[in-house]
């Protein structure tokens, strides 16, 4: 017996020591101040440890149950300070992207979107210029029979990042755009939810100091413009995720958000639509504007986190029940948005992560503008999306 704990304990060492050389010598790391954070990671590594190396394999000491994983968290939390987080890496990295995939959650999933510094400014790697991928202004066929064409439909709505994966079962137009997306208007209270994962993000002529510049004001204009115009009841949350001791840190946003938009729609069961409204990062370089009814208007991106990687397939611990539905919904948007408003949506940005996207069936991310654009356009950009919403939604035509 004492033979046999001796090797076990001797085989966790190893397996810990293995996975800790290993990411420091491959994964670049940087120290995180908070300690809630370390703890995470600490048992974000060593829980791999046990799934990729010792399967199943449990222990018995000093006569108290308990897994692999308390033991070895145990053990390697007072010896090793593991307390880092790996920044997200080179699709070349794929083949432990699963344990990249919990780190997203934790540190880096709240600047996918946009990689900025501790002072909210826009982090360009190496100094190269991103790739923005955005539609023309010219109309473009959106008949069923051009859709279910699968490399057409990819080939115009869609962009896929290199570290997830699209088919055509996942991208079926007529399943998606046949799926029902109008209101329940039988039944009292709001029906849109709008919040802010990022509730710092700003435009080139915001007014420091000024959250109605920002894209806090974009969602109470956009709040506005569904309960006045259109008679659609919303709510505008506007709760911070993404400030820590006053400072910005986005590394925990997600996280903080989640529970809270679950409160609100546990106390507003009325709620359908869930928006989690952004604005986009991109190269100085670069102006997603277009024109709308004569007006210069920011372009906007849905945004579909798959909860699936190239890697390791569906990540079990980032389930989303709703991803067809939330799939449908961003397409239909998109559809409507190219034959009411030719240029005015880029391509739909499908991800390998969740992004609290399963908190409802109808649920959008969305990449409105970016720091490049003044808030005129934003503004307009606002009023084009209303418009939109009003149409998927069975209120308009």
């Amino acid at each position: 017996m004492e033979s046999g704990k001796r090797i076990s304990r001797i085989m966790i060492g190893i397996v810990t020591c293995i996975l800790v050389i290993y990411t420091c010598l491959h994964l670049p790391v940087r120290v995180k101040r908070e300690e809630r954070n370390q703890d995470k990671m600490n048992r974000m590594l060593l829980k791999q440890s046990q799934k990729m190396y010792l399967p199943g394999f449990t222990y018995l000491e000093e006569g108290e149950d308990g897994s692999l994983e308390d033991w070895v968290v145990h053990r390697a939390m007072e010896m090793i300070p593991v307390g880092t987080y790996m920044e997200e890496r080179a699709a070349s990295h794929t083949d432990v992207e699963d344990m990249e995939t919990y780190q997203m959650i934790l540190a880096s999933q709240a600047n996918d979107e946009n990689m900025v510094d501790e002072n909210g400014n826009l982090v360009q790697e190496d100094g190269q210029e991103e790739e923005v991928i955005q539609t023309s202004g010219t109309q473009i066929d959106t008949s069923m029979e051009k859709l279910m064409d699968y490399e057409y439909l990819l080939g115009n709505f869609y962009a896929v990042d290199s570290n997830t994966m699209a088919d055509p079962e996942l991208l079926n137009a007529q399943k998606l755009m046949g799926k029902d997306m109008s209101l329940d208007t039988s039944s009292e209270g709001p029906k849109v939810l709008i919040y802010h994962t990022h509730s710092q993000e700003a435009f080139i002529d915001s007014v420091q100091g000024d959250p109605g510049s920002t894209i806090l004001g974009m969602g109470a204009y956009l709040s506005e413009l569904l309960n006045d115009t259109y008679g659609i009841p919303t709510v505008h949350h506007e709760g911070v995720y993404d400030l820590v001791d006053g400072k910005l840190d986005r590394s925990m946003a997600y996280e903080l958000a989640e529970p809270e938009i679950q409160k609100i729609l546990s106390e507003n069961p009325s709620i359908e639509v869930v928006i989690d409204l952004h604005r986009d990062g991109v190269g100085e370089g670069t102006h997603l504007v277009t024109e709308v009814n004569g007006k210069p208007t920011a372009q906007i991106m849905f945004f579909n986190g798959l909860s699936r990687t190239r890697a390791n397939g569906n990540i079990s611990y980032l389930a989303n029940p709703y991803i067809e539905d939330n799939l449908a919904f961003s397409l239909q948007m998109q559809i409507a948005a190219v034959n009411k408003y030719p240029g005015f949506t880029r391509h739909i940005y499908l991800r390998g992560y969740r992004y609290n996207m399963h908190v409802k069936p109808k649920t959008l991310l969305i990449e409105a503008g970016a720091q490049t654009n003044t808030v005129e356009e934003m503004r307009n950009a606002m009023e084009a999306l209303a418009d939109t919403l009003h149409t998927v939604l069975g209120n308009g035509s």
